[in-house]
């Protein structure tokens, strides 16, 4: 590769949109086309959150995949919009089950609406998101698909189980946020290998990057609510230490500390959580808890790389790790 197409590739988030820009106003297009419903609330919730802002990561990823492993059809949009629609209605969700009030830097759709309309919101995305699904053809697309929202829920529950436990342990952890979000990141990128007709071998690898990358992603996100900016992260901080969620950040304090304070904490998550955030997060900074998830979430996205080696190098390929780089570090 000479030193022009190496300048050629994209080094930052703004050269990867720039990339796919054409694909991503023609995906924006056919989610407003396929979002409409005569019923009106439907489409007022629907495109108040899916309008919402957002960089549509996921969707983002099966663009690149596709591409990347050389898919030359236009198929990849239409599957584009299916990811979204599902990642749009976990969001709708998940903010009735977490009683968030921000999402995105805005208030959340079931403060303005209420909750029952925004489950309901959600499960027409999820059955309008199949529709499409069924358009395409393909039976091992829905296969995946439909095992992913299947995995999606068993992790929403599995993480409203795990609600209080002081005990939780890494390799719960790991399981919940494997199977409540980075398996739609595995999924998006698996796609794109099968729609290029790839076989096993890249196919895989692409859901491992995948994967992968959703880990690093969630794990950037637990610590951000420990130390980000409100604003600039666009959510109220503070939510999962108040709703008693136990995440690698905390995991990573409670075994770093003496057993009192350890007692401490345990019976905070015990109680249901505790707005005192300031005093939780100052004492993670104190033991390097939050510096030591950030390395895993690292870790991850090198481990993330790595996967890509079967595929051509490429603008596609490029940007897909710049996206790792952009799940450890948002202010890329």
């Amino acid at each position: 590769m000479n030193d022009a197409s190496v300048l050629d590739l994209p080094q930052s988030l703004d050269d990867v949109l720039s990339l796919t820009a054409r694909d991503r106003a023609a995906v924006d297009e056919l989610i407003t086309e396929r979002l409409h419903s005569d019923i009106v609330l439907v489409n007022q919730i629907s495109q108040y959150i899916i309008g919402g802002g957002g960089k549509r990561l996921r969707p983002l990823v099966h663009l690149l995949a596709a591409r990347a492993a050389g898919y030359e059809g236009s198929d990849h949009l239409q599957m584009a919009a299916i990811i979204e629609f599902i990642h749009t209605a976990t969001l709708l969700h998940d903010d009735v089950v977490d009683e968030s009030s921000r999402r995105r830097g805005k208030e959340t759709a079931h403060r303005i609406w209420g909750n029952a309309a925004s489950v309901l919101v959600g499960d027409f995305l999820y059955s309008r998101s199949f529709q499409l699904m069924v358009e395409l053809d393909q039976l091992q697309v829905m296969r995946i698909l439909a095992d992913t929202t299947n995995t999606i829920a068993e992790g929403e529950v599995l993480q409203l189980m795990q609600m209080g436990n002081a005990e939780l342990d890494r390799d719960a952890y790991f399981q919940v946020i494997s199977d409540k979000t980075a398996c739609l990141f595995a999924a998006s990128a698996r796609l794109g290998g099968v729609l290029a007709k790839r076989g096993d071998s890249v196919n895989d690898a692409l859901a491992e990057f995948g994967l992968l990358l959703g880990q690093a992603f969630q794990i950037t996100d637990d610590v951000l609510d420990y130390r980000a900016d409100g604003e600039a992260l666009g959510k109220s901080l503070g939510d999962d230490l108040a709703e008693g969620k136990v995440t690698l950040p905390l995991i990573l304090a409670m075994q770093r500390v003496d057993e009192e304070t350890r007692q401490s904490i345990a019976a905070m998550i015990e109680a249901g959580g505790s707005p005192d955030h300031e005093r939780v997060r100052l004492l993670m900074e104190s033991v390097g808890a939050l510096d030591a998830a950030m390395d895993e979430a690292r870790a991850l996205g090198q481990r993330a790389r790595e996967c890509l080696r079967l595929l051509d190098h490429g603008p596609e390929r490029q940007a897909l790790e710049v996206l790792v780089d952009y799940a450890v570090d948002r202010s890329r």
